[in-house]
C-alpha cells in the first residue's frame, strides 16, 4: 500500500514522495525513522474500490471523543507535554478511523499547527465549542483548565443524552417486541383458526371479521406492510438528515410531544446553558459564545433563538431580555441570567442553571422510567386481549351451541 507524503526536515527543507507500507501507522512510524515532521500523509488514490476505506460508515461515538478529552486532560494535569499525549492517546485508539484522524492532529501540532487549528480541521468529529475551548485555553495560556472543563462538559452531556436516550429506547423496543409478535400470530396461528371458523357457517362477530381480514392481507401482502413499515422509516430518517428543513419541523414536532416535549427542553435548556457557561469562563466574548452554542445546542429551533438572541445583544439589548421574547425559554431562566448580569457573574449563574435543569431532567426520567413499564404492560395486555376475544368468541360460541 503506497501513501503520497508531504513532510519537512529538522533544518526546515520542504520534502514530498511516495512511501509503501502496510498502513498508515507504519507509513508515519517510517517517515518518523527518517527525522521527518509529516505535514500531510494520503493513501495513493489508485488503489482498488474494495481496498479503501468507506468513510460513510465511519464515525466517532460520543463515548471514544468522552474517554479522548478525560484522558488528553489527565496527562496534561501530569505535567505530560501535548505531543506525547497525543501520541500515547493515538496508540491506545482502537477505532481505525479516529486513530487516523489523532495521526494528522499529532502531525499538524508536530509541524507547528496550534491544537486548535489541528482539530479544526475535522469539523465531523471536533466540533466547534471543542475547538474554541481549546482556542480559548491557547490564548489564555491555560490550556490545562480548558481540557478540564471540556472533559467535565462532554462527560456530562455523554450521560444526559444516554439516560433521555435509555429510557425512549426500551419502549421502543417493547412495542417493536409486541409488533413482531402480533405479525406473527396473525400469520401463522391466525389461518388455521380461520378454516375451523369459517366451516361452522355462524355468523363471525365484527372484531374477528377484522382480525381475519387484516391476517389475509399480511399473509397476501407482507411484502407491502414490510415495504411501507421500513421503506417509510428508512426515507423519514433520510429527509431529516439530508434537509434542513425537515430536521427543523421534527426539531419543533419534538418540543410539543406530550411528556417527552419536556424532557427535550429542559435538555436544551441544560445544553445551551453549560455551553454558554464554559465558554464564557473560558474568556470568550458574550457574541463568539453564543454563536457557538447555537452551533452545538442540538435542536433548530432553539438554534434560531440563540441566533436571534446573538443578534439583539451585538445592538446592546441584555441576554435575558432577548431570550424573555420566546416562549420556549422558561421565566426562570431569563430571571436567573438578567440576576448575572445586574451581578457580574453570569456564568456561576449558568453553571447553576445548567445544574438544575440537569436534575430536572434526571428525575423526570427516573419518573419516566417507573411508569412507562406499567403502562406497556397495560397496552400490551389490551392488545392481546382483543385479539384473543376475537378469536376465541366464535369458538365459545360454538362450545355453547353444541
Amino acid at each position: 500500500m503506497q501513501f503520497n507524503y508531504s513532510a519537512k526536515t529538522k533544518q526546515g527543507e520542504l520534502q514530498s514522495g511516495v512511501v509503501e507500507a502496510n498502513d498508515k501507522q507504519e507509513a508515519i512510524e517510517a517517515l518518523q525513522t527518517r527525522e521527518l515532521i509529516i505535514l500531510a500523509l494520503t493513501p495513493v488514490s489508485s488503489q482498488p474500490v474494495f481496498a479503501r476505506q468507506i468513510k460513510f460508515f465511519q464515525k466517532v461515538k460520543s463515548k471514544e471523543l468522552v474517554a479522548f478529552s478525560r484522558q488528553l486532560s489527565i496527562l496534561f494535569s501530569a505535567q505530560v507535554p501535548l505531543l506525547p499525549s497525543l501520541k500515547t492517546l493515538v496508540r491506545q485508539t482502537s477505532n481505525p478511523y479516529f486513530r487516523d484522524i489523532l495521526f494528522e492532529v499529532a502531525n499538524d501540532v508536530e509541524g507547528g499547527s496550534p491544537f486548535s487549528k489541528a482539530l479544526a480541521r475535522h469539523p465531523k468529529v471536533f466540533s466547534g465549542f471543542v475547538v474554541n475551548m481549546i482556542k480559548s485555553g491557547e490564548t489564555s495560556g491555560s490550556l490545562e483548565n480548558s481540557l478540564t472543563y471540556l472533559a467535565d462538559y462532554l462527560e456530562k452531556q455523554f450521560y444526559l443524552i444516554s439516560r433521555v436516550r435509555g429510557t425512549m429506547i426500551y419502549p421502543a423496543f417493547i412495542l417493536c417486541g409486541f409488533l413482531i409478535v402480533a405479525v406473527m400470530m396473525m400469520i401463522v396461528v391466525v389461518p388455521q383458526l380461520t378454516n375451523f371458523l369459517k366451516e361452522t357457517g355462524q355468523e363471525l362477530p365484527l372484531a374477528t371479521r377484522v382480525i381475519i381480514g387484516l391476517s389475509d392481507f399480511l399473509r397476501s401482502f407482507w411484502w407491502l406492510f414490510a415495504l411501507v413499515i421500513f421503506g417509510g422509516a428508512g426515507w423519514l430518517w433520510w429527509k431529516i438528515s439530508k434537509s434542513v428543513a425537515a430536521r427543523a419541523k421534527w426539531d419543533e414536532i419534538k418540543l410539543k410531544l406530550p411528556i417527552f416535549g419536556k424532557v427535550f427542553q429542559k435538555v436544551y435548556l441544560t445544553r445551551f446553558a453549560e455551553n454558554l457557561s464554559t465558554l464564557v469562563q473560558g474568556r470568550l466574548s458574550i457574541l463568539q459564545a453564543l454563536q457557538v452554542s447555537s452551533d452545538v445546542v442540538g435542536n433548530a429551533v432553539f438554534q434560531k433563538i440563540i441566533l436571534e438572541a446573538k443578534e439583539e445583544v451585538r445592538v446592546g439589548t441584555n441576554l435575558s431580555v432577548a431570550l424573555s421574547r420566546h416562549k420556549e425559554i422558561p421565566s426562570l431562566v431569563t430571571q436567573m441570567i438578567a440576576t448575572g448580569e445586574q451581578t457580574g457573574s453570569i456564568d456561576f449563574i449558568l453553571n447553576k442553571m445548567a445544574q438544575f435543569y440537569s436534575k430536572e431532567v434526571d428525575s423526570t426520567v427516573d419518573t419516566l422510567s417507573q411508569l412507562i413499564e406499567p403502562l406497556l404492560i397495560t397496552a400490551i395486555g389490551i392488545g392481546v386481549a382483543v385479539l384473543v376475544a376475537a378469536i376465541l368468541m366464535p369458538i365459545y360460541n360454538i362450545a355453547g351451541g353444541m
